[in-house]
């Protein structure tokens, strides 16, 4: 089964995270989200959207996938993560992340990647539980974090893993607003696509790659120098 779908439609990528589990992040999983951005850039398109079903935005890494593979694949599997999570992160085209329900770890980390959030009022959290599952948190998780969330919370969200709940995760700046239901989070989707048109996109790009690039290449080279197991404990 596939683990997202996507739509392309008068220039607006649509990814929409549904694997009718908790859109656990695999490697099926990562090679699926390049193929949407693939063709994002393909098609040049002016914005693209991340959204899950209602309840769910994502659960993170497939924890049950991960102790099946061996030091050498694990770290592999790191470096795959880094580099889909970093891609979104570096993106050249604006992204907003549509927030549906729990936002876990990873799936945490793919909303920060995006450069506008949005999340769904209800009864699911948003955190960084990396610490919690015996996972220290890597550079460039951390590198994602500092510029996405304000510096005064980055304590609580990343070595304390405190879970928020949406009106929480607003009032501490890791998203700009909630929706009270999925018609009103359509809406404010809606509404950053007609801001992102406004915008110059090579400008945008240049902008965005000055700002982000170099920090993210740095990440990645500090990502080879780390064993697998000082990021995935047995």
């Amino acid at each position: 089964m596939k683990k997202l779908q996507y739509q392309i439609k008068d220039g607006l990528c649509s990814i929409q995270l549904d694997d009718g589990r908790v859109n656990a992040m695999n490697l099926d999983f990562f090679m699926e989200l390049h193929e949407a951005l693939d063709q994002a850039e393909k098609f040049r398109c002016r914005a693209v959207s991340f959204r899950g079903r209602e309840g769910l935005f994502s659960a993170g890494l497939d924890l049950k996938y991960m102790p099946t593979l061996e030091s050498k694949a694990r770290a592999r599997f790191s470096q795959t993560f880094a580099r889909t999570i970093l891609r979104v992160f570096t993106f050249p085209i604006p992204t907003v992340a549509a927030v549906t329900g729990h936002a876990i770890a990873g799936g945490a980390i793919l909303a920060f990647a995006c450069d506008r959030r949005i999340i769904l009022a209800g009864n699911h959290r948003v955190q960084m539980n990396e610490i919690k599952n015996r996972m220290a948190l890597p550079n460039w998780m951390s590198l994602i974090c500092a510029t996405a969330i304000p510096a005064h919370r980055l304590t609580e969200l990343t070595l304390h893993a405190r879970a928020y709940n949406p009106e929480e995760a607003v009032a501490a700046g890791l998203f700009e607003a909630t929706a009270q239901d999925l018609n009103d989070l359509d809406a404010q989707v809606t509404a950053c696509y007609q801001d992102y048109f406004e915008f110059d996109l090579p400008s945008y790009a240049t902008t965005k790659r000055w700002m982000r690039s170099r920090a993210a290449e740095e990440a990645l080279v500090h990502l080879k120098d780390v064993q697998a197991s000082t990021l995935f404990e047995d």
